[in-house]
């Protein structure tokens, strides 16, 4: 199989990625379970494309539940390299309105029982990540979203994600809490999601859509799955452009970045001294290192 450079997962009201042709759907078996669902293939204006929906696409799977090593896994063994992830996010800035859009940079990450790494089991690495999105990636999806010129959107770039457990909403107190650490917009998935893209050696942004103002805005009702759901939907058809616009970009011109050599430094264990087992369950992440 050809390898497929160019991977999406999508979130909450992105369940299919449109213009997506001669479509076929792959249910990649994997040493962390099954993903999400199975990984749609095929192309977005000639460019081949993995398309995963994060939580399933009936959306029955909760945040803390979501298989993210088998996804990131699974996406990586088809060879994607590149990774657009669009998630539902609340803010925690004024300026940062439901209905815009954010290219944040950063995340503070307050996952509390997730697995977050592929490696252990007689492997250790230790990746780099003080800068957790690829800036070139990034700079991708704002150049796509200038290219869209869409009327009625606004994009705000750079910015802090709070990540947390859920599946409940913040506490006011929590809110008040993460808008005094100077975080831009809060959500559910992004971690540990983007440790492993990191350790997958896969360039990683994050295409956040925001839903509400969290529960710290006296000025608007505290956040409901309604509003959150309908403001997202509101902004899926503007992201589906965006994302298509991205892709063209990335096929003419694919950006160098750092994540794809994240390894090369990070591995404390070579491959020969893992286990044979371990080399195995590795081996799409270590390949070029084997």
């Amino acid at each position: 199989m050809t390898p497929i450079r160019f991977g999406i997962i999508g979130g909450s009201g992105l369940y299919k990625m449109e213009g997506l042709e001669d479509m076929r759907e792959i249910a990649v078996d994997t040493p962390y379970g099954a993903p999400s669902d199975a990984i749609a293939t095929g192309t977005l204006d000639g460019v081949p494309v993995a398309f995963l929906a994060r939580h399933g696409r009936s959306h029955s799977t909760l945040p803390g539940d979501i298989p993210f090593r088998a996804n990131i896994w699974a996406l990586k063994s088809l060879g994607v390299d590149y990774l657009v992830s669009v998630s539902a996010v609340g803010s925690l800035k004024e300026a940062l309105a439901p209905r815009h859009m954010a290219l944040p940079d950063q995340f503070i990450d307050l996952t509390r029982h997730r697995a977050g790494t592929f490696f252990g089991d007689g492997a250790v690495a230790h990746v780099s990540l003080a800068h957790p999105v690829c800036a070139a990636l990034s700079a991708a999806l704002a150049q796509a979203f200038d290219d869209c010129a869409l009327p009625d959107a606004v994009l705000h770039r750079g910015g802090t994600y709070v990540c947390i457990e859920g599946p409940q909403f913040s506490t006011y107190a929590e809110s008040q809490l993460y808008r005094s650490w100077d975080a831009s917009v809060i959500g559910m998935t992004n971690m540990p999601e983007a440790r492993l893209a990191r350790e997958a050696e896969i360039a990683y942004a994050t295409l956040a859509l925001v839903t509400d103002y969290d529960c710290w805005h006296e000025g608007h009702d505290a956040v409901t799955a309604d509003i959150a759901i309908g403001n997202l939907m509101h902004n899926a058809a503007n992201a589906q452009r965006v994302l298509r616009a991205c892709i063209a970009r990335l096929a003419a011109a694919p950006p160098a970045s750092k994540a794809h050599s994240a390894l090369q430094q990070a591995l404390v264990t070579q491959p020969a001294a893992m286990p044979e087992a371990t080399r195995a369950r590795l081996a799409p992440l270590l390949k070029k290192y084997l």
